[in-house]
């Protein structure tokens, strides 16, 4: 029972940030269509080059400061060393507000370094706005850490959806506001995409009271912790400093290199494209497709696998500390299995139904953004398993191993992007082709050595084999459902061609979430064991056995 629970409250707090992961990510795709409506494909070029500078930069200073600090708090309360955990955060903060200030000024004074580099001036404008947003992250990224470490996933759900809120009622208004005051200037994009960053740094800011609120509200509990805890004798500062680095370095190495693969795909597309006469304005219209469009619906689902990535770190350092190495394969074939469920319709969903997302989302028929989902939605699948197997690789303590991999992925996929970009005419299908190719090499590379450390043997029947069948089955529903629904909207409404694709795409995805896990169950892709182990699990099964949906595995749920 206590081993189901620990299991349990993994996918439990898993799902807390997955679902707040999901929610963020919701907001960011409808706040991100207005906000292309108003400032057009070419500033969502320069907007979506920026963060590629950006991203990179949070990575190398403050991106991995919550998983490295979740590792040592975990390692460290889960013994009752709660005076060192405190450390730990003392520690980090320091470590944040030092790196957090230096990478926010490299990128505010090398904004036109990087501009230049690209041969596109205006990507400055919104860089520099974007500057001290690294700054507030480092701050918060230490905070929250420090609550996963405790197994606590609900600060960091809540800040995050607060943070989002903000960003996406500044960024739309900030668009606005800058697209009329420079209506007459040639950098109009640039300043447009310029006000779109505003919202990013107003919603840190957002997201870090809220998380500073939290933790005074909470500090009376963590300050009886620390004080049970006096008699031991305490950590040395630098000693933890010393772990502290030893535990981000690779982290920020590998995540560098996921990060960075975009980074080099723009340079490398905005350089060849330019030397084969692609003009600017029509290179940023290609890359704002694909960054904001393709990427960012593709990312939606991928959310839920960074969050289980996060919640099974902390989860498999508790296991380790506590001599319960036993339980580790558990946890990765319960992580593993929770995002394929997810990932292969999220993926057959978004190929199925690519054309009418795009129509309705952002009034977009052009056949280079359908034909991008029609093809990389597949992307979904191997970047939600590449992310949790290198979480896996994290919490056991192979933090260099994603780093190889990561590089590896990132030379091979390189030299691909290259050859097609210079020797076919691919031109923006060649991002989609190697985005693909990169998650794929890294999910191959983490799956070998998984299996070489753990002796972790993957289920394939109800992990991948179960969740495909279903997922096609669904996808062949959405397409004869989308067609017969638009049919007979046309014979009732045939003026509103808007309308009648709007609610036929709804109506669609609706029936198809019921027909995927209708499918599921029937095929017998979850057990009731596993259901009852997530969170209102009993509930869940009980009423799906009612239904006749799921078969009672009469398991002895009181033992």
């Amino acid at each position: 029972m206590e081993e189901n629970k620990r299991n349990g409250n993994m996918l439990l707090q898993g799902s807390i940030l997955a679902a707040a992961s999901l929610i963020v990510r919701l907001i960011g795709l409808v706040y991100r269509i207005p906000l292309t409506r108003i400032v057009g494909d070419e500033a969502m070029g320069y907007y979506s080059t920026a963060f590629e500078f950006y991203n990179l930069a949070l990575l190398l200073s403050s991106y991995s400061l919550p998983l490295a600090v979740s590792k040592l708090v975990s390692s460290r309360q889960v013994t009752g060393r709660h005076v060192d955990s405190r450390r730990v955060l003392r520690v980090g903060l320091c470590f944040g507000l030092i790196v957090g200030g230096l990478a926010s000024s490299l990128v505010y004074f090398g904004a036109d370094v990087y501009a230049r580099f690209n041969n596109s001036p205006g990507i400055a404008i919104p860089l520099r706005v974007l500057a001290p947003t690294i700054f507030v992250f480092a701050v918060m990224g230490v905070v929250r850490g420090f609550f996963q470490g405790y197994g606590n996933m609900v600060p960091t759900a809540l800040s995050q959806i607060i943070e989002q809120i903000v960003n996406a009622a500044v960024s739309v208004g900030a668009a606005v506001i800058m697209m009329k005051k420079y209506a007459d200037d040639p950098m109009v994009s640039a300043y447009g995409a310029a006000g779109g960053t505003w919202g990013t740094f107003l919603g840190a800011c957002a997201g870090a009271f809220t998380l500073v609120a939290i933790f005074l509200i909470q500090r009376k509990g963590y300050a009886q912790k620390v004080a049970g805890d006096r008699d031991r004798e305490a950590e040395r500062y630098g000693q933890i400093l010393k772990i502290l680095l030893i535990t981000v370095i690779p982290v920020v190495i590998s995540q560098t290199v996921y990060q960075i693969s975009g980074t080099v795909d723009v340079s490398i597309f905005h350089r060849t494209m330019s030397k084969k006469g692609i003009d600017d304005e029509t290179r940023n219209i290609w890359l704002g497709i694909y960054s904001n469009k393709y990427r960012l619906l593709t990312n939606v689902p991928v959310a839920i696998a960074s969050a289980m990535g996060t919640a099974i770190v902390p989860s498999l350092v508790a296991e380790i500390a506590a001599g319960r190495k036993h339980k580790i394969n558990e946890k990765i074939a319960s992580a593993v299995k929770f995002n394929m469920i997810i990932a292969f319709p999220c993926a057959f969903g978004l190929m199925a139904l690519g054309g009418p997302i795009l129509e309705m989302l952002y009034g977009d028929r052009r056949v280079l953004s359908i034909e991008m989902l029609n093809i990389g939605g597949m992307a979904v699948v191997f970047f939600a398993l590449s992310t949790v197997t290198n979480g896996v690789l994290q919490g056991i303590n192979h933090m260099f191993l994603p780093v190889w991999h990561s590089l590896i992925a990132l030379l091979v996929h390189c030299g691909v992007l290259a050859v097609l970009l210079n020797f076919t005419e691919l031109d923006a299908m060649a991002l989609v082709a190697c985005n693909i190719l990169f998650a794929l090499i890294v999910c191959i590379l983490n799956a070998v050595s998984i299996r070489k450390l753990c002796g972790y043997r993957q289920e394939w029947r109800c992990t991948f084999i179960i969740p495909l069948i279903c997922s096609a089955i669904m996808g062949a529903f959405s397409d004869i459902s989308y067609r017969l629904l638009l049919k007979l909207m046309q014979m009732a409404m045939p003026n509103r061609t808007v309308v009648n694709n709007a609610v036929s795409c709804v109506l669609t995805i609706g029936g198809c979430v019921f027909v995927y896990f209708a499918a599921l169950l029937l095929l017998g892709g979850v057990t009731a064991k596993e259901i009852r182990e997530m969170p209102k699990g009993r509930t869940i099964a009980s009423v799906l056995m009612k239904l006749r949906l799921l078969k009672d595995d009469s398991e002895d749920v009181s033992k």
